[in-house]
This record gives C-alpha cells, sequence and structure tokens, in this order.
C-alpha cells in the first residue's frame, strides 16, 4: 500500500491521521483493575463519550472472516452518519461508537489478522513486550482513529468509498484464557471507563447489516425498560445462495429462520428471551451492572478449576444465565426485546462432526441453563415488574419447563412415532381382506420394510451410545455420516407414510361426499372433521407442522427457507434428535467451550526431554565414568568402580535393616490428585445421567412396544368393532403427544402473530413521528425565509 494509506481521507466529515493518535500501552493488571490504572484514548478526549461500544472478539478466526465482520460494522457506523438514514445521528455520528476488538492470545491469534490491523494502522509490529516495569504484560493494547478498510477478499477501502472515520481500541491479551475473559476486558475494563449507553456483542465471522446497530439501539431509545435485545441470526448463504447445496447448512438456515420467527417473537411478548446469542446481542450497560455481570463471569473461575458438573455445564451456555438475571434483578423491572430489523449472517458449521461438537455444548449447556432458571423461578417475584408481567414470566416458566420434558423424552417419542406409523400400515396389510379398499404403500412387502426399518434404527441407535462414549466426531467421520444417511433414509419413509395418511383421509372424505349427496362441501368437511377421528388428527398435524412454519413465514415476509431449505431439514431432523442429544449427554463430563482447534487430537511430544539419571551418593559423589569404546555422539553406559559397587551393597544392606526394624503397619493408599478426582466425579455423573435417561425412555418404548403390556393397560392397537372385525386403534400415549404438541405449537403461532403485530405497529408511529418531525422542520425553515431581517 502507498503512504496515502497512513494519510487523511476525505468523507463528509473528514479526520486528521496523525503519528501522535495511534497510541500502544503495555497493561500489567488485569480487567478489574484496567479502569483505575489505565486512561483510553476515547475516554480522554471528552468530547467523544460513545453512545454505544461493540466488542468484536475472536480467537483464531481467519482474516477473511475478520475482515467481513470489521467492515460490516464500519458500514453501520457510516449508516449511523449518512443523510438517508431516517433516524442518523448527523455527520459527527461516527464519534457515538467505539469497537473494542479483542484478540484471545498473542500465540493463538491469526498471523494473517495482524496484517490486516497493520494496514488499517490499529497494529503496529515490534511495540509488543512480555514485560513492562519489571512486571509481567497480561494484554497489548492499541489505540486508534482509522479510515481504512480491508474488505472480506483483502482489498483496501477508504472514506472514498463512503466509510467514516472509526475510533477503535485493539486489545491483545497475551495469553489465551476464552471468549468469558475477552468480555470481561470489555465490560469491567472498557465500558467502566467509557460508560456507554448500549454495549453490543459480535463475534468474528458474524457480519451485521448496515443498519443493525441503529435498529438495535432505536429498541433501547424507544423503550427505557428494555435491558438486552438481539436480532435476526441468518446463516451466511454465499454468493448466490451456493451454501445451500449443502444439506448441513440448509437444514441449519431452517432452523435459524424458524427460531427467529416463532420462538424469538414468542418470547419476546414475554419480555424474556431465554438467550441473546453472544454472536450478536447489545445489552444496556447500567442494566447488567452489578449481579447479572457477576453471575455471567462466574463461569471464567469455574472452568478453571471446576468441580460441580451442573454448574459447569450450565455455565457453557453462560448468555442465558446473563438473560435470566437480568430479568430477575432485585428491584428492577428490566425486559428483553427481539429485534426483527436487525440482522446480521453468521458462518455455520459445514461439516457434520464440526456440527456435532457445536451442538454438545449448545444442548448441555441449554439444558442446565433453562433448569437452573426453572429452579430459581422465585427470583422473578424480587423484581420490580408489575404483577401482570410477573404472571407473564410464570407462564412462560411453565410452558419451559414442559419444553425440557419433552426434549428430555426426545428418543422414545420418536421412535414410538415411527414404530406405531410403520406397524399402522403393517395391521392394515394384514386386515385388508377385512377392511375392504385399504391398501399397503409397500405392497406386499409392507411387513418386511416395517420390520427392517425398526431393526435398523435400533441398531444405528446403539451405535450413537457406543461412538459417543469417548469417540471424536472428527476421528469417526464415516460412521457418523453412515448414521445420519440412515436416519435419513428412515425419516423419508415416515414422511412417505405420513403423505399416504394424508392421501387416504381425503379420499375417505371424498367418500362420505359420494354417500350423501345433499350434504354440500362446507358442511360436509365440518361434519367429517368432527366424526372421524383419523381425517381429524391428519389436518391439524399438518396444520401443527407444515402448515405453522408456512403461515408464519408469510406472515413475517420471510418465507424462502419454506421452499429452499424445508426438506433438507426435515431429513436431517433425526440426526439432531438420535446423534447431537446423545453426543450431548454422552460427553456431559466434557465441559469444554468448543472454540475451534480443541477438537484436534493432542500432538505427541516428539523429541521429548527424558529425565536424566542422576549419579547415586554414599558419603561423597559416585563418578560415572563412560564404557570404553563409546563414542561421544553415540549412547553411553556407565561404570562404576569395585569400591563403589560395594558401597552401594552396604547402603541396601542398611536399608534393609532399617525396613526390618520399621515394619509398614498399613500399606500406604496412593495418592489421588485434585484433576484425578474432577474427573472421576465428572464421568460418574455422566454414567449417572445416561443411565437415568435410557431407562425412563426405553421404559415408554417397552410399554407401548410390548403387546402384553399394552393389553393390560388397555393401550392395544386395535379394537374390535361394531361388527366383530378388528380396527386400529390410536395409540393413547401417541394421542397425548399429538395434542400436547398442537398446544405448544398453537401457543408459539400466537406470540409470533402479536409480535408481528406489534412491530409493525411500532414502525408505523415511528414513521408517522419521523414525518411529522420532517414536516416541522419544512414549516420552520419555511416561516424563518419568510421573518424581516
Amino acid at each position: 500500500m502507498s503512504r496515502r494509506g497512513l494519510s487523511t481521507f476525505r468523507c463528509q466529515n473528514t479526520y486528521i491521521s496523525t503519528p501522535s493518535s495511534r497510541m500502544y500501552t503495555p497493561v500489567t493488571v488485569g480487567p478489574n483493575d484496567f479502569s483505575s490504572k489505565y486512561t483510553l484514548r476515547s475516554h480522554r478526549l471528552r468530547e467523544r463519550d460513545p453512545k454505544v461500544a461493540v466488542v468484536l472478539t475472536m480467537y483464531n478466526e481467519p482474516d477473511d472472516l475478520f475482515c467481513k465482520s470489521f467492515i460490516a460494522l464500519a458500514k453501520n457506523i457510516a449508516w449511523c452518519c449518512s443523510p438517508d438514514s431516517k433516524y442518523n445521528w448527523g455527520p459527527d455520528g461516527w464519534k457515538d461508537v467505539v469497537i473494542v476488538i479483542v484478540g484471545d492470545g498473542r500465540e493463538k491469534i491469526n498471523q494473517r489478522v495482524l496484517t490486516a490491523l497493520g494496514v488499517q494502522g490499529v497494529y503496529v509490529e515490534g511495540l509488543m513486550k512480555t514485560t513492562h516495569d519489571g512486571k509481567d504484560v497480561t494484554m497489548h493494547m492499541f489505540e486508534y482513529t482509522t479510515q481504512v478498510f480491508v474488505d472480506r477478499d483483502l482489498t483496501v477501502r477508504t472514506a472514498k468509498d463512503g466509510l467514516p472515520p472509526v475510533q477503535v481500541i485493539f486489545m491483545l491479551k497475551e495469553k489465551n484464557a476464552k471468549k468469558i475473559n475477552s468480555h470481561r476486558w470489555f465490560f469491567n475494563g472498557v465500558c467502566k471507563q467509557l460508560q456507554p449507553e448500549v454495549c453490543m456483542l459480535v463475534d468474528v465471522g458474524t457480519r451485521p447489516s448496515k443498519s443493525s446497530i441503529l435498529e438495535l439501539y432505536r429498541a433501547f431509545d424507544r423503550n427505557p425498560r428494555i435491558g438486552g435485545a438481539c436480532g435476526e441470526i441468518k446463516v451466511d448463504l454465499g454468493y448466490g445462495w451456493r451454501h445451500l447445496l449443502n444439506p448441513l447448512v440448509a437444514a441449519q438456515n431452517f432452523e435459524y429462520k424458524m427460531s427467529n420467527i416463532l420462538d424469538k417473537s414468542f418470547e419476546s411478548v414475554f419480555g424474556y428471551i431465554s438467550v441473546l446469542p453472544g454472536a450478536f446481542s447489545a445489552y444496556r450497560y447500567i442494566a447488567i451492572q452489578n449481579t447479572p455481570l457477576d453471575r455471567y463471569f462466574k463461569g471464567e473461575s469455574l472452568h478453571s478449576g471446576v468441580v460441580d458438573i451442573t454448574t459447569s455445564n450450565m455455565y457453557l451456555a453462560e448468555d442465558r444465565i446473563l438473560c435470566f438475571e437480568l430479568i430477575s434483578k432485585y428491584k428492577e423491572a428490566w425486559l428483553l426485546k427481539y429485534v426483527k430489523s436487525a440482522r446480521a449472517d453468521t458462518d455455520t458449521p459445514a461439516s457434520l462432526p464440526e456440527l456435532i461438537s457445536q451442538r454438545r455444548r449448545w444442548l448441555n449447556g441449554s439444558v442446565f441453563a433453562t433448569f437452573h432458571a426453572i429452579t430459581w423461578w422465585t427470583q422473578i417475584f424480587r423484581s420490580n415488574h408489575s404483577p401482570a408481567r410477573k404472571a407473564l414470566l410464570v407462564v412462560q416458566m411453565i410452558y419451559n419447563l414442559i419444553n425440557l420434558i419433552f426434549s428430555w423424552f426426545n428418543i422414545a417419542n420418536f421412535f414410538l412415532s415411527f414404530y406405531v406409523s410403520s406397524r399402522a400400515w403393517q395391521f392394515l396389510f394384514e386386515v385388508s381382506g377385512q377392511l375392504g379398499d385399504a391398501s399397503s404403500p409397500f405392497g406386499s412387502a409392507q411387513t418386511v420394510v416395517g420390520q427392517l426399518l425398526i431393526q435398523l434404527y435400533v441398531f444405528v441407535l446403539i451405535t450413537q451410545f457406543v461412538a459417543s462414549l469417548g469417540n471424536r466426531p472428527q476421528g469417526s467421520v464415516i460412521l457418523y455420516y453412515s448414521s445420519c444417511g440412515i436416519l435419513a433414509v428412515i425419516m423419508t419413509v415416515m414422511i412417505f407414510l405420513g403423505g399416504w395418511a394424508i392421501a387416504q383421509s381425503f379420499r375417505s372424505y371424498q367418500a362420505f361426499l359420494d354417500v350423501s349427496p345433499g350434504t354440500n362441501a362446507g358442511l360436509g368437511f365440518f361434519i367429517f372433521f368432527f366424526t372421524d377421528p383419523t381425517f381429524r388428527d391428519v389436518l391439524v398435524s399438518l396444520l401443527a407442522t407444515y402448515g405453522l412454519y408456512i403461515i408464519s413465514s408469510l406472515l413475517h415476509w420471510d418465507a424462502w427457507h419454506c421452499l429452499t431449505s424445508i426438506i433438507q431439514y426435515l431429513l436431517l431432523l433425526p440426526t439432531y434428535i438420535n446423534v447431537f442429544q446423545v453426543f450431548a449427554f454422552c460427553n456431559i463430563h466434557d465441559i469444554s467451550w468448543g472454540t475451534k482447534g480443541d477438537n484436534l487430537p493432542s500432538a505427541a511430544v516428539a523429541g521429548a526431554k527424558q529425565k536424566q539419571s542422576q549419579p547415586a551418593t554414599i558419603g561423597g559423589p559416585i563418578v560415572m565414568k563412560d564404557s570404553p569404546g563409546s563414542s561421544s555422539d553415540g549412547p553411553r553406559m556407565s561404570l562404576l568402580d569395585k569400591d563403589d559397587l560395594e558401597a552401594l551393597w552396604h547402603k541396601h544392606y542398611h536399608q534393609l535393616e532399617f525396613n526390618r526394624a520399621n515394619p509398614v503397619e498399613e500399606e500406604d493408599k496412593p495418592v489421588v490428585d485434585e484433576k484425578t478426582r474432577n474427573e472421576d466425579y465428572f464421568k460418574l455423573y455422566r454414567t449417572r445421567l445416561v443411565l437415568t435417561w435410557l431407562v425412563t425412555n426405553f421404559s415408554i418404548m417397552i410399554v407401548f412396544t410390548s403387546q402384553t403390556i399394552r393389553d393390560e393397560i388397555g393401550a392395544s392397537l386395535t379394537k374390535v368393532g361394531p361388527d366383530g372385525k378388528l380396527i386400529p386403534r390410536v395409540n393413547p400415549y401417541l394421542t397425548f403427544l399429538f395434542w400436547s404438541v398442537v398446544v405448544l405449537s398453537a401457543c408459539r403461532f400466537i406470540g409470533s402473530m402479536v409480535y408481528i403485530t406489534t412491530w409493525w405497529m411500532e414502525e408505523s408511529a415511528d414513521d408517522k413521528a419521523w414525518k411529522w418531525e420532517q414536516q416541522r422542520g419544512q414549516r420552520d425553515l419555511e416561516r424563518e425565509s419568510l421573518s424581516p431581517a
């Protein structure tokens, strides 16, 4: 790059870049003491007290991901200053935002990222040192206001591209200490001194849309009770949506979209979002001070020396802990909000082993964090929320409890759904002569196909437990991909049977209309819906699943994922249940954070130094002599003189005399260190949890698949009709499961509709207020022009 890279760039507001404006500070204290020992350059310039402080955390990510995130933040700041934005902060709006980049370890950071930072003037090579004034350096801090940026394709962008000056604080930790420690430097170090209104969290690899920072800030500005907010995180689909060619990415795309449309919207109505994603979220700084942050950072010490596996797994989802502590804060009444208009895309795992490792941390953390929130639900009543809001939060806790119970029995529920559907068609085939036109979708092979698929599913499930106990997903790639493929085939059969059931139900409905010529189609549908349980259940199940997805997506004006990704998601749904959940529970003793690179095998240390033998000493030193003929470079053999050998013999003899005179009364017990005790405790906890999980799930599976037990409890799959013939009967457990899912889906849909309605109303009110301000400003200008000088 030419010298122009460090000179002045013209923009709407030109900032003069001078050598003195760049600062490097070797920090020798921890994050909690930072604000009392050091003064930030942004804080020293009093006219630049920021509205927003953004932290960009990174570990060893490549330079293209870093540049993608950083330039996206720069474009957000440009939008805050742009006159094209309705709610812009004016041409000096860039002074209201500070970006804090925190690198987790000087030896871990990608050197190509340092090159990009160097080009942007934020990092200067050769300044960092390990000690300062006789103290060890804990963090290297660079401060600079840059107007040079590097795009994802490593192209340099400047003010000519419409980018404003950006205030940057680059904090590179000397040692790797995990992401939560990076957040401690941000919250307890930087924000404690800058006192921003809003703190935003962004991970490297996440790319906020150009208006996301402003949209999130508006949520806080519009409602002073908002303590935290998040936007829509979506999957980075790549140019031309090419990443959708990967079924794993497509399935995650559908999952993320429906989570935002249904779950985030539903929770936002109650005011408590169970998790604000650390990759893209924001908090009001005054709201999270004291107890919420103290509880949030408790996970850092737990992962340094843990003894409580429940708490340790709970803090794998530390952002869930922060959200619960925020809404239940003592004598406060903070709410959490989902902001639909703030969007960001992020890179998701593109391979199955990487996805399994990610979901291990997500699942275990969410289960224990949800259990923590439910256990301490009474803390809601210590807050200053209104009685109506507290009642809503209690209802949401009950809803979360029900979901937690259903997730515990996911394996049993999936197996019974598949088992009963396959057995039902087998029964219809066996008694087809009695049922007239009933036919099997697989013809004469129905019985063989049903039994084969059931046995194949059981085999795959057992394989998952065997593979999950000790194997890394990265070391069992073929096994996991094969299991995923088999489960996709099983799900395909289930979808086919469901479609067959739909076709048969509508055939029955048409037959009903044929035998009732005086009944119109509308009235006939109404009568048949309430008189035929099979038709009713099939129709309701369609509305509770596919209908829920499609209708809610259309009402949110975001339905492309239903066309591009729903099939991949449905085929991989058994993998979510039978692979991800099994691996997570079987590795519940693993409390690592799943950082990229943590799943690599431990490298054997080549050429490790061996402990050298020390010469024996009896009275005085015994000289070790080289054996004759040994070279200086080759192996050597030590020889002792005859006197030395005799001295050694006497030593052993005297020791023998001492041992005979001092017999050991009790055998010394081996000493077990703290780390080994913790590992044993964690693995024992894992064993008990997995056994409990298996016993509860398999108990339900055995009860409703054993003919004898079903007959005893009145849950037989067949019954005798009025004419004495056998007719199929719906499994009572599946009936309960079916209607439970329907009710929960209805709750999510209603919550989503309430959210989108209030969101449109807020946007409409904001637009009217903006237009009114514009008209008032225009009238003021006209009056000034008409008034006499």
